[in-house]
């Protein structure tokens, strides 16, 4: 599994890249050399394989990057400072109701992150089973490489070339609003969680429906000012409710 952090670069982020629980140390090396491709520098490793000889040989140039990995012992772990989180999937769903799996291609994707300021993660599936279900609820945004129907499962290192080519072709100077930060996007979840609380909303759909509010919001990137707005109605009503249910 791969997760990339895109920090701000001027007026955008910088670049993270994470590989979780990479099987093939060949492939830690590939990406290394193609973060060097496209700019980007920092390295992480959630439980990774033996990194040795073969991983600095694809590396080539990119050596600097593979040594000066940093480790981490889990994905929550490495996920706690991000403000915005990308999963990739090799598997296409449609149809709203399956929306777990619904993704944008990589070039949505970057229009879409070009927004979004602080840390972004972005999540390769694992080189031979991709995401865990639990793993994409995670995720605020998903992405999937279009590829033939008759193999579509690319391996990292590929994939990661395309979502770094993307990416860097959507860098730009320009300035754009503030976005809301990862700490006040859960602060909006929470108030949104106590309003389904004040409604009595069906526990049985309330998972379901949290997901696809997350997603809502992941895809929409908020503004600060678009955030504090949101956050004040969605908390108000949820006062409101609760209080009248207390009288």
């Amino acid at each position: 599994m791969i997760i990339i952090y895109l920090y701000k670069v001027s007026q955008m982020a910088d670049y993270f890249v994470l590989l979780v629980e990479p099987k093939i140390e060949g492939n830690v090396g590939a990406v290394a050399r193609s973060m060097m491709n496209f700019g980007l520098k920092e390295l992480g490793l959630v439980n990774p394989c033996e990194i040795g000889d073969v991983a600095e040989k694809r590396a080539m140039k990119a050596i600097d990057i593979l040594k000066e990995a940093r480790k981490f012992d889990s994905l929550e772990e490495a996920l706690e400072d991000v403000d915005f989180v990308v999963g990739t999937s090799g598997v296409e769903t449609h149809g709203e109701r399956r929306f777990i799996r619904i993704a944008l291609d990589p070039e949505e994707a970057s229009n879409k992150l070009s927004e979004v300021n602080g840390k972004v993660a972005l999540l390769f599936g694992r080189e031979d089973f991709g995401l865990l279900n639990e793993e994409l609820t995670r995720c605020d945004m998903l992405l999937r490489i279009p590829s033939s129907e008759e193999y579509p499962i690319l391996n990292i290192s590929h994939a990661a070339n395309i979502v770094f080519y993307e990416l860097f072709k959507h860098k730009t100077l320009k300035e754009k609003p503030r976005k809301a930060s990862g700490f006040e996007k859960e602060k909006l979840h929470e108030h949104f969680e106590r309003l389904l609380d004040a409604i009595n909303y069906p526990e049985h759909k309330r998972e379901r429906t949290k997901m696809m509010f997350r997603r809502w919001v992941g895809r929409a990137t908020p503004s600060k000012w678009e955030f504090h707005a949101m956050m004040g109605v969605i908390s108000s009503a949820a006062d409101r409710l609760l209080k009248s249910k207390n009288d």
